[in-house]
């Protein structure tokens, strides 16, 4: 059996940093190909930190942008999960908690990209008042 399987069907320990570092890059290409709205994020990231650079919003404010993005991105591999793990456990029948569990965690999505968007409006409005 080659390597390659092998560490796909891993269930034991990682033996080394190397071993545990590939499977957390497997986790992000499996997010980054799978999942349309984890690609949305990164995409709306990268939007908002360019913006942020171009604007020279200052080093604080810019914290604050990153710590938004990170939050909404977070939320996304959280709801994510939860969707694998209640697919993986109820298969494809309709279950009414199952759908609830759903529903908070794209709930928390989006509660988190709501904070983020106070955060944008605060940092970018008080920085396009100041060039006016």
């Amino acid at each position: 059996m080659n390597m390659d399987l092998k560490n796909k069907r891993q269930t034991s320990k990682n033996k080394n940093f190397g071993q545990a570092f590939g499977h957390a890059w497997d986790g992000l290409t499996t997010l980054c190909c799978n999942e349309r709205n984890f690609r949305f994020h990164l995409v709306t990231t990268a939007v908002v930190l360019t913006a942020g650079l171009t604007m020279r919003v200052g080093y604080f404010k810019f914290l604050w942008l990153v710590l938004a993005c990170y939050l909404v991105l977070q939320a996304e591999v959280i709801n994510t999960l939860a969707e694998y793990l209640v697919d993986l456990t109820i298969g494809s029948q309709y279950n009414d908690l199952a759908k609830k569990i759903k529903d908070i965690a794209a709930g928390w999505v989006l509660f988190s990209t709501m904070l983020a968007i106070v955060i944008g409006l605060i940092v970018f409005g008080t920085t396009i008042i100041k060039l006016i």
